[in-house]
């Protein structure tokens, strides 16, 4: 098993992988928490050579003897936490997320600005022989991969490590360029290489996948606003990095929180509100965030709790001064549809949302909108 976890990311990263292993030639299946379960893939009938395991913290926490070939954590952030109540839950969920290096027989890939999944690797009780293999988007030191003049390189599994990097792909080909994009290709690339697949299969597969729905997806330009889809940021870290993009935003943001704060996300982005409508059972959440952060940006509370809620959304955020935006969209730039909160109420089925299937779209503004299983966030970037 080639295993992903992450508060964000995960999904991206596996499918990467997937399609990595697949260039090269290699019997193999995105399973686990994306959506196909491990146990239904094992009786295909079929000689598979390698998984690519998307696995959440809730699977880790029951789990004490899987032995992965290698894994990588991508990050861990305020999530689940309605799971984890009590006192010291976000230690048990990072410790929970943590717990796939253990047993790990080749490679713990991680992510050498996350300083949290570092000492989750260097705590980890590893199979004997099991390297720590960093990534970077800077220049790499030994024993990572990282970028050099737009190339992502190659430092650990070369011979020639202490005085060469190995080039893999350019990040102009890479499906998104957005920085936490190059993030997860370099840990797909780096689960990849420790499974012995050439750099011309990491630079195929990852230069022919398409990313899924919902990720910062460019949806319509219309009268000079762009509308970008980024409703899969169903969390506070995840919101974050689709922010990165923009300039100005009008904010749709509602659903469940599950028990994380809002406050240092508003606080880091609030030059970039213009607006916000806010919604969703946790609405009080955002909206004291709101006022402790952003207290001059305008605000539109909506009391509707189902999936029409998305309609009377488009239409506030419409009157927006700055901007119109759906649930993550944004104005002036990009509008994005970006969730920071969850909201299951609103989606039936997830694998159906990551696949774009119930998606509603606003009377105001076709194919801007659509429902999402971790709560709304339009942003004008």
């Amino acid at each position: 098993w080639l295993a992903i976890t992450g508060t964000n990311g995960k999904t991206t990263t596996t499918q990467m992988t997937a399609t990595i292993l697949k260039a090269a030639g290699l019997t193999s299946a995105a399973v686990g928490n994306i959506g196909r379960p491990v146990i239904e893939a094992l009786q295909d009938g079929v000689n598979y050579d390698v998984f690519a395991v998307e696995i959440a913290a809730f699977h880790m926490h029951w789990t004490h003897t899987l032995a992965p070939h290698s894994a990588v954590a991508l990050n861990v952030y305020q999530d689940h936490l309605e799971w984890y109540e009590g006192a010291g839950g976000f230690e048990r969920y990072a410790q929970d997320k943590g717990a796939i290096y253990r047993n790990v027989t080749h490679a713990c890939v991680y992510d050498v600005s996350e300083p949290r999944i570092e000492q989750l690797v260097i705590d980890a009780d590893v199979t004997e022989g099991a390297r720590a293999i960093g990534i970077t988007r800077d220049v790499p030191k030994v024993s990572m991969l990282g970028v050099v003049d737009g190339l992502l390189v190659d430092r650990a599994f070369v011979t020639q490590r202490q005085t060469s990097a190995l080039p893999l792909i350019s990040v102009d080909q890479l499906p998104n360029t957005a920085p936490h994009n190059i993030t997860n290709a370099l840990a797909a690339a780096a689960l990849a290489r420790s499974f012995g697949v050439s750099a011309s299969a990491v630079a195929a597969g990852l230069s022919s996948m398409s990313l899924d729905r919902h990720r910062v997806e460019f949806v319509a330009e219309v009268s000079g606003v762009k509308y970008v889809d980024d409703s899969k940021a169903t969390n506070p870290h995840a919101a974050h990095a689709g922010f990165g993009g923009f300039d100005s935003v009008v904010w749709i943001a509602g659903g469940q929180a599950k028990k994380t704060s809002f406050d240092e996300l508003i606080a880091s982005v609030v030059d970039k509100l213009r607006g916000a409508v806010v919604y969703g059972v946790d609405r009080e959440v955002i909206l004291g965030a709101l006022a402790r952060h952003a207290p001059d940006v305008p605000v539109t509370v909506l009391d509707t709790v189902d999936t029409s809620v998305m309609e009377s959304a488009v239409a506030a955020a419409a009157d927006a001064p700055a901007a119109i935006s759906t649930r993550g969209m944004t104005l002036g730039g990009k509008p994005s549809l970006r969730p920071s909160a969850a909201a299951p109420d609103l989606v039936f089925d997830p694998g159906e949302r990551r696949n774009g299937r119930n998606h509603r779209r606003p009377k105001h503004q076709a194919s801007v909108g659509r429902t999402s299983a971790q709560g709304i966030q339009p942003s004008l970037r």
